[in-house]
């Protein structure tokens, strides 16, 4: 007995159909910035900046044993130019800081800031003058890692945070960004145009 064989095409009505070849199908709409985001947050390349005890645990997150190369930062830059995020790990002095901020003026737009431990957060127990207290006082932070020393779990997890930050594109760029009044004469302020 022969077999017949149907082919159904299911569609409704807003599906144009053309003889017996259908339109349509699985369309995706998005904007360019959001698609760009989405490359930019799997694929974020840290800059070593390693100022004390907490940089051995930053190495270690590279390690096999934790592997940061599942969230693509496996390549730790060497130079400024091909980094785009600065990790602050360990106390940052005062002679320190502006070495920083001139490394972190190298760096490519757009960058972000993680600043790891306790010393790099707010000082942690180095309260004296030769100690910056808190590097957010030299460049914006995104994402703080708390722990004297934090381990390499914590680091994966504020890189988790930093990708989820830089997906949804919110971040001012600079200072001037977050700027709302300047000083042009010292006697008066003027109104900066956002």
């Amino acid at each position: 007995m022969p077999k017949k064989v149907e082919t159904i095409v299911l569609h409704d009505s807003s599906t144009p159909v053309l003889g017996d070849v259908q339109k349509g199908g699985n369309v995706v709409l998005t904007n360019l910035e959001y698609v760009l985001n989405q490359a930019r947050a799997n694929s974020l390349w840290p800059l070593t900046f390693g100022l004390a005890c907490c940089a051995i645990e930053m190495m270690s997150t590279v390690a096999s044993r934790f592997d940061l190369a599942r969230f693509g930062s496996e390549a730790f830059r060497a130079t400024p130019r091909q980094a785009d995020v600065m990790i602050i790990a360990g106390r940052l002095s005062k002679k320190m800081a502006p070495v920083l901020r001139q490394i972190y003026d190298q760096m490519p737009e757009p960058k972000w800031v993680i600043s790891m431990g306790a010393c790099a957060s707010s000082g942690g127990v180095y309260n004296n003058y030769a100690i910056v207290q808190g590097t957010d006082q030299v460049v914006p932070v995104d994402v703080y890692v708390p722990g004297c020393p934090p381990s390499p779990d914590a680091l994966i997890y504020a890189f988790l945070k930093l990708q989820e930050k830089v997906k949804r594109g919110t971040r001012p760029q600079s200072f001037k960004d977050l700027r709302l009044v300047e000083f042009a004469d010292p006697r008066h302020l003027e109104e900066v145009e956002a």
